[in-house]
Parts: structure tokens; sequence; C-alpha cells
């Protein structure tokens, strides 16, 4: 490991924060508020689009085929609130997910912040290595610090370099295409989220499937639907196939990210079998870091922290900024 000193020296400037920028602390969150997070990759926002309309593929065929020709008034109703309901939730914790800046709430540090605040950032802001940044921090004669050298930042503890949103990303599980994003510290929970609905929808639109593939067969596909039977056939095999893809990949997904939770690993740290330099939280203790605070519903509530008055602040201001 270099020493402090020979860090300075190999510091080079960046572009994105020049000599004399600061992080100012006194900064309000609704400012840092300002930018929205995405990425702008060409694979992660198909895969995005592709999400968004397999699941309105799913919503069409389980209402416009299944639940408004059924006779059955309140069958039709109780299934098709469920998994509207349910549907509405998976593409608004997928949009958490995608729109999540993970270093939102602590952008900018005060130098006298740095060193207990590196362990708190999600995204690490890019070019914050600057030679007289590190000077500032006034840090201890052979004391450590390291420098990413692809984004030109101080790299805290568990932080992972993403090729794809070009930046350390900490506590990096893994850069999934179908958020369009790095599932990481500050968006995890609403990763786990997702995973959790898709998984719901999809069960839910198989069992569906199931009683109206009955109901058609002892009605001779007469009166079962207000397609032509063949069309019929064609939208619910369909259906079938995208639900239980999207349920054995989803599940498998909510599982292992439950596992990492538990067991305070990322999939990164596991598969480099990374030895922890960091005090665990197993069990319910990393729960409760992910998820926030005690055991509720706002555990499963994607909107929990969602202020619309920061999206009007926006708006009066002309429009977001994306950060990548």
């Amino acid at each position: 490991m270099q020493s402090s000193g020979h860090r300075f020296r190999d510091v080079e400037h960046h572009p994105l924060l020049a000599e004399n920028d600061s992080y100012d602390s006194s900064s309000s969150e609704a400012d840092m508020a300002e930018r929205v997070w995405f990425i702008r990759d060409g694979c992660g926002m198909v895969c995005a689009i592709m999400t968004w309309l397999l699941v309105v593929y799913a919503d069409f065929v389980v209402t416009f085929v299944m639940l408004l020709p059924s006779k059955d008034f309140w069958y039709s109703v109780i299934n098709g609130v469920l998994f509207n309901c349910l549907a509405v939730l998976a593409l608004s914790s997928h949009l958490r997910t995608m729109l999540t800046d993970p270093v939102s709430m602590r952008l900018r540090l005060s130098l006298c912040e740095v060193r207990a605040g590196l362990e708190e950032l999600g995204a690490v802001p890019k070019g914050n290595a600057t030679k007289e940044y590190m000077d500032n921090l006034q840090l201890k004669p052979g004391e450590v610090i390291y420098k990413c050298p692809k984004c030109c930042s101080i790299k805290p503890e568990r932080a992972h370099h993403c090729s794809i949103c070009k930046r350390c990303i900490r506590k990096m599980d893994h850069h999934c295409p179908w958020v369009n994003n790095c599932v990481g510290e500050k968006n995890q929970r609403f990763f786990v989220l997702f995973t959790m609905y898709i998984a719901l929808i999809s069960a839910h639109a198989l069992i569906l499937c199931g009683f109206q593939f009955f109901s058609c067969v002892r009605g001779q596909w007469t009166e079962c639907s207000d397609f032509s039977p063949p069309v019929t056939v064609i939208l619910m095999i369909f259906l079938c196939l995208e639900g239980f893809l999207f349920l054995t990949f989803t599940a498998v997904m909510f599982g292992t990210q439950i596992h990492s939770i538990c067991n305070d690993e990322t999939e990164i740290e596991r598969l480099k079998s990374e030895k922890p330099t960091w005090e665990r939280r197993l069990r319910w203790e990393g729960m409760k870091s992910v998820f926030g605070g005690q055991p509720s519903l706002l555990w499963i509530n994607p909107f929990a922290g969602f202020r619309i008055r920061r999206l009007l602040l926006r708006a009066k201001k002309g429009g977001p900024e994306f950060s990548v």
C-alpha cells in the first residue's frame, strides 16, 4: 500500500471537479435532489422498456381477455383490483430502482466529514480525488486513502467500480440491465420490492390462466372470451410463458437478495471471496439497515420517502438534470 503522500503525487486533476471546487455541506437536501439519476445505456434502456411492455401486456390479457368477459362480477372485480395494484407497485418499484440517485442523500460533504461520511455514500461523486481536495483532508502521517483510477474518486470501503455507470458504487451487488442501474446501498430495497411484486403478479397471472383454461374447455370456448378461440389461446400461452419465466427469475433473485442482506455480503464480495473487514449486520439487523427501522408496512411500500414537492420544484426550474 502506498502512503498518503505518495497518493497525493499520483492524483490527476479531473474536469468534473476543479481544484477550487469544494463540497459545500450547507446545501440543502432540496438542492441535492435537483439531479435525477439515470444511466444512458442503450441495452439497459431497451431492457427497461421491455419490462414495462411485458407488464402492460400481462395486464391487458388478464383484464380484457380473462376478467371482463367473466360472468362472475366479484371474481372479476377482486382479481382485477388485486392484479392492477400489484402491477402498479411493481412498476413503481422499478422506477424507484432505476431513478434513485445512490448519492443524493449525501452528495456534498464538508472536508471534516469526508472520512466519516465515505461509509455512508452510495455512488461516489466522480472526480473528487483532486490534489488540493485531498491536501485539505489533513490526513495523519501514514494514513492511506484509496483512489479509483477509472473515475478519479476517493474510494470508500466496500465500493466497486461499475464500467456501465462509470463510477464507484458502495456495496454494489450487481448491475442489472432490467432496471438500467446498479443495485447498491441506496436502491437495494426498491430492487427487492421489484422482484417480489413481479413474482407475485406472475404467480397470480399463472393461477388466473389455469382457471381460464379450465373455464374455456368446459364451455367449449364459446363464451369464455370476447376474442376468437385461436387468438385467446395464443394470448394466454404467451402470458403463461412470460409468467413462468418471470416467476422463476424474480423468485431466485428475491431469494439471493434476501440472503445477501441477511449475511451483509454483496454478490460481488461473495464471488471474489472477499474477507469482511467491516462489522457485519446479520439477519434482522441487516434487514433493518436496508429497509429502514422496525418491520412495518413501509418496508413493502415503494412510495416511502417519495416527495411530490421536489418534483414540482424541478418542474418550475426547468426540469431535472440527468447525472450520467
